[in-house]
């Protein structure tokens, strides 16, 4: 490795180069070191004098399209990082191909802050694509939706009634709160969040909170399940003779 060029051995005659700007990532560090087998694509071989002309760049670019047609074709998930914000939704790069990630498909529910998200090394699905035009569609909902229908069915295959279990406020009206139980929301109304008397369900519970609650009354059919939180507390009645 030199500051201009990588030298690779293909097991030919000659060796061939490749320039070093095909190995600098983003931040400008080196992607390389020497013993490291690597992908790349022969783009001409001049036997006169045995140079060998190669690109990893342009390998790498042959492996991404084939990825892209699998993740498409067979539902198969690609990674790539977030680099930036455009017009309706963000830029990825998937191994040097930039796709497009609309907005409506970015998660289960609307994203406000889309900049938090940029430099994250992310999961997605293919949806649409068109390689004479270098247009690749991406979708992290479809994958979200495919992960919680898996993960509602283990939950409402494992929900009892009676079971303590915990779950992620997801909502709050004035008459309860929605509770992710994992792919299963239920309802813990306002008269069951609390022992003692409260106004509405954000003077004890904030969207994002891990609590604890009883399983109340779990309909299989209709799949509604119905919570407490004071139920999985402590009867303040059971110690009332102790502590007055």
């Amino acid at each position: 490795i030199t500051p201009d060029h990588v030298t690779v051995d293909l097991g030919y005659k000659s060796e061939g180069q490749i320039p070093m700007q095909e190995f600098l990532r983003r931040s400008k560090r080196v992607d390389v070191k020497v013993g490291d087998r690597i992908d790349v694509l022969l783009e001409k071989k001049d036997s006169e004098e045995g140079l060998l002309i190669l690109s990893k760049e342009k390998a790498d670019k042959v492996t991404v399209w084939r990825e892209v047609s699998r993740s498409c074709r067979e539902g198969e998930v690609i990674e790539g990082e977030i680099i930036s914000k455009v017009k309706g939704g963000l830029s990825v790069d998937i191994g040097g191909i930039y796709a497009f990630l609309p907005g409506s498909q970015i998660d289960l529910k609307p994203i406000r802050n889309l900049d938090a998200l940029i430099g994250q090394r992310l999961r997605f699905k293919v949806i649409k694509f068109n390689r004479k035009r270098n247009n690749i569609v991406l979708s992290r909902r479809t994958l979200l939706e495919e992960e919680r229908g898996q993960l509602r069915g283990e939950t409402l295959k494992n929900l009892k009634e009676g079971d303590i279990v915990e779950g992620t406020v997801k909502n709050l009206t004035e008459y309860g709160a929605f509770v992710d139980l994992g792919g299963v929301d239920g309802l813990l109304h306002i008269t069951d969040v609390a022992w003692g008397r409260i106004g509405h369900p954000s003077e004890r519970l904030s969207v994002g909170d891990q609590i604890k609650v009883k399983v109340l009354h779990f309909d299989r059919e209709k799949e509604k399940v119905s919570l407490g939180l004071k139920q999985a507390m402590p009867d303040p009645w059971d110690s009332v003779s102790e502590k007055y």
